[in-house]
Order: structure tokens, then C-alpha cells, then sequence
């Protein structure tokens, strides 16, 4: 077949093949019917994703490459940041978020084991292990409903000599009161960092200007999972405007070397061999030198590809989220007497990623998310509910060693026993939500 084409000749003819396989086999209207499977989240691709993935294994680089620089370029002219490093999950993000804030070069700033970092107890655990690995200590606040993030009063009464930095997250793509923590973080001198995962594309109003969420704090953390907001199957993003966190952080993700040329390339600095590190002999070879001590967490180049693609068409992915979740919330108006709707905080326009329900008293959580699902709508918790109630908090929980609560955790409690959330990703349409919302009164009539 190929015989008598040059190597591009072939390549297109197989990535217009891949493009006419997409929109046959994987793209075809499929109308919706009620009582159809609706899950709570699913990808969004089209023909250009499925190209790229083919494009980038056909020249079989395979690790990081033109499509990751692509791709760390590219998120970061969206975002406003000046830095970007692509990761293989949300969750190494996050670890590597952290741990850049433990690194020797930040000096008296650098985080120790027994410091102290407030947090919030109802969310994903990720957020919260970077701190416990490394022997740091979360400090866990409670939260508001219905905005279901940090509850800012609490702030001051989390605050020791210990504390060093604040880790949360936008809940579902509801930006925190990323004013009062702002504040709160300049005033005592404290990291922030923002795990955005939840919220990409969520923008924040500060000091009159609007900026996206995971920009306004030192670090934002970001995950490609399948059900976020945009996908490359795994992967993840931290992001900085920081231009030696940003060194950090890549050498973390990068073995924890010191050297900073790229996969396949050698000696861009001109110094490989002729200078001095640590106790190592003059003119060791720079590419085994070891800042850090780090790890692999790079993603695939075939990852940053579908990521390349997935970001041309990531602002409509954003507006769509937007009109599902106002369409979910003006149908459910009709129970607000017995479901708490959601509300977004004060100066955001969030990126939705989901739709939070609180039952009200006398209203069964358990009878209503049976009713959902049986009619069809997938469901979920806000994650961990309350985090310090899971098992893997039994043995600090008996020693009373590790974490410290501030308060009672009120609502987070709440929140783990009278909560649910439903999707508003991008391929709902509103047949699918209109049928959503009427299970939903169904469930609570």
C-alpha cells in the first residue's frame, strides 16, 4: 500500500484513515432516550484528538516531546502563567505542588517535617497526602455550605508559629475566597497553593482583576483524568509564575536532577562537565547530578498530544459547563424547600465540574441517590466526605498524632452525611438535563 509514497505521503493517508475512523465509529449522534445511563462525567473528543494520538506514536518518541512542550506552552499562555510542567496525574501534581515547598533553596521559607498546613477535611485525599508523606502536619477547618470551600473565619484560629502554607481546593470548580485566603496567606508569609484540578477555567476577581483560579496563589495543580475537565486519559499540570519554584518543581518531576536539558538532549548550558556539585568530583557530568530527591512523573508525549487537542476546544468545554449547570439549578428551584442548591462564591465564575445537592432535614440522602441511580443518573459523594473518618486515619486517629482539627467540622459532617453531586460535563445536552432534573424532584417528592 505504501510502496510508492514518501514517509509523509503515508503518514497522511493513515492520520485522514484515523479521522474517517473517528467520525464512523466514535462520533456518531447517538440521540438520548429516558432512562438512558447518564454518568456524572465523560470524555469529549472529536476526530483531532485521535489524530494526534496517532500522529505522535507513529514518529514513536513515546515519553516526553514536541507535543509535551506544545502542550506546557500552550496552557500556559491560556492560564497567564509563566510556567507549566506536565505530569502524568493530578495526584503527582499535587505531590510534586508540595514538595517543591520542601526543597533546600526556598531557604527559611522551605517546609520541614512538623510544620504545620491548613487545610480542609472535605475533600479528595490527594490534597491532603503530600503533607502527611512528608511529615508535615494538615491542619483541617471546616467548610460553608452551599459553597462547600473554606470557611475563611477559621483561618485565624488554624494560624500557629508552625504553619507555613495553605493547600485547598475549588470545590467542583467554585473558587474559594481566594481574597480572604490571599490576605490571610501575604500577611503571615505563607505558601499557597491551589489545587485546581476541580476548576480549570474557573476565573476569580482580585484587586480588579480577573484571573483564572490556580494562578492567584504561588502554585496551581491541575488533573487530566478522564472525568475533568478536559482529559489525555492520565495526567496532570502544575503551574507557576515563579521562576524557582518552577526550577524545582521541574527537577522534581525529572528525577530530582539538577540539570535541566530535556529527554535526548545533551549540554545546551555549555558547562556539562567543568564545574563543581556538592562533594561529587570537579566536572562530574551534570546530566547525574542530584538536587532533589525526586522521581519520574512525566507523562507520555501521546498523552500530550490528545492534551494539545483537547485545549483548542477547551473554552467551549467551559461555557457549556456553565449553561448545563444554570439550566440543572433554575429546573431544581422547584424543591429548593427541601435540597440546598448550590451557590458560587463572591467574584467567581466558576468552571463547573459538577452539581452539588445538600438534603435538607427530613429528606433522606440515602432513598434519594437510590431513586437517581435507579432511574439512571449516576451519582457522587463529595469524595472523602469528612477525610479524617477514613480508614486510613485510624492509626493518628488512636495516637492522636498527625493531623489536628480546628472546631468541630460541622458542615463537613454535614456534607459526608446529607450530600450528593451530579454531572454538567461538556456532552450533556439538555434533553439529558431537563430528564436529570426531573428524577432529581421525582426522588424528593
Amino acid at each position: 500500500m505504501f510502496e510508492n509514497m514518501t514517509e509523509q505521503e503515508a503518514r497522511k493517508q493513515i492520520l485522514n484513515m484515523v479521522g474517517l475512523y473517528c467520525e464512523n465509529y466514535h462520533n456518531k449522534n447517538k440521540e438520548f432516550k429516558q432512562g438512558q445511563r447518564i454518568p456524572y462525567a465523560s470524555r469529549v473528543y472529536d476526530k483531532n484528538e485521535m489524530i494526534n494520538l496517532v500522529d505522535s506514536s507513529l514518529e514513536f518518541w513515546l515519553t516526553s516531546g514536541r507535543y509535551t512542550d506544545k502542550f506546557e506552552k500552550d496552557l500556559s499562555n491560556y492560564l497567564g502563567t509563566k510556567f507549566c510542567a506536565l505530569v502524568n496525574s493530578g495526584s503527582s501534581a499535587n505531590l510534586i505542588a508540595f514538595m517543591a515547598l520542601t526543597s533546600p533553596l526556598l531557604k527559611e521559607r522551605a517546609i520541614k517535617p512538623g510544620d504545620e498546613v491548613i487545610t480542609v477535611a472535605a475533600g479528595f485525599p490527594t490534597t491532603v497526602t503530600p503533607i502527611i508523606q512528608y511529615g508535615a502536619v494538615p491542619i483541617f477547618v471546616d467548610v460553608t455550605i452551599p459553597q462547600y470551600n473554606i470557611d475563611v473565619t477559621q483561618l485565624e484560629k488554624a494560624l500557629t508559629d508552625k504553619t507555613k502554607a495553605v493547600m485547598i481546593a475549588h470545590t467542583l470548580g467554585n473558587p474559594f475566597d481566594l481574597k480572604s485566603v490571599k490576605e490571610f496567606c501575604d500577611k503571615n508569609n505563607l505558601w499557597l497553593v491551589e489545587d485546581n484540578c476541580d476548576a480549570l477555567g474557573s476565573k476569580y476577581i482580585i484587586n480588579g482583576e480577573e484571573k483564572f483560579t490556580g494562578t492567584i496563589g504561588d502554585i496551581g495543580t491541575s488533573s487530566f483524568y478522564p472525568p475533568h475537565h478536559m482529559t489525555m486519559g492520565e495526567g496532570g499540570a502544575v503551574y507557576t509564575s515563579n521562576p524557582i519554584l518552577a526550577k524545582i518543581v521541574k527537577s522534581l518531576r525529572d528525577w530530582g536532577r539538577d540539570c535541566s536539558c530535556p529527554s535526548g538532549k545533551d549540554n545546551l548550558c555549555r558547562h556539562r562537565f567543568d564545574k563543581q556539585y556538592g562533594q561529587l568530583p570537579l566536572g562530574y557530568d551534570h546530566k547525574y547530578v542530584y538536587s532533589h530527591f525526586g522521581y519520574n512523573l512525566k507523562a507520555t508525549d501521546m498523552q500530550a498530544a490528545i492534551g494539545c487537542a483537547q485545549l483548542e476546544k477547551f473554552p467551549s468545554f467551559v461555557e457549556r459547563r456553565i449553561h448545563n449547570f444554570n439550566r440543572l439549578k433554575k429546573a431544581l428551584q422547584v424543591v429548593s424547600d427541601k435540597l440546598i442548591l448550590p451557590v458560587e462564591n463572591e467574584n467567581s465564575k466558576p468552571s463547573w465540574f459538577g452539581f452539588l445537592i445538600t438534603c435538607k432535614d427530613g429528606i433522606d440522602r440515602k432513598a434519594v441517590v437510590n431513586y437517581v441511580e435507579s432511574h439512571g443518573v449516576q451519582t457522587r459523594m463529595l469524595f472523602a466526605g469528612n477525610l479524617t473518618c477514613h480508614p486510613c486515619f485510624d492509626e493518628m486517629r488512636e495516637t492522636g498524632k498527625g493531623y489536628r482539627i480546628v472546631g468541630d467540622l460541622a458542615n463537613t459532617n454535614r456534607i459526608m452525611n446529607n450530600t450528593f453531586w451530579v454531572g454538567v460535563y461538556p456532552g450533556m445536552t439538555d434533553e439529558m438535563i431537563d430528564y436529570m432534573a426531573k428524577i432529581i424532584i421525582e426522588a424528593v417528592k
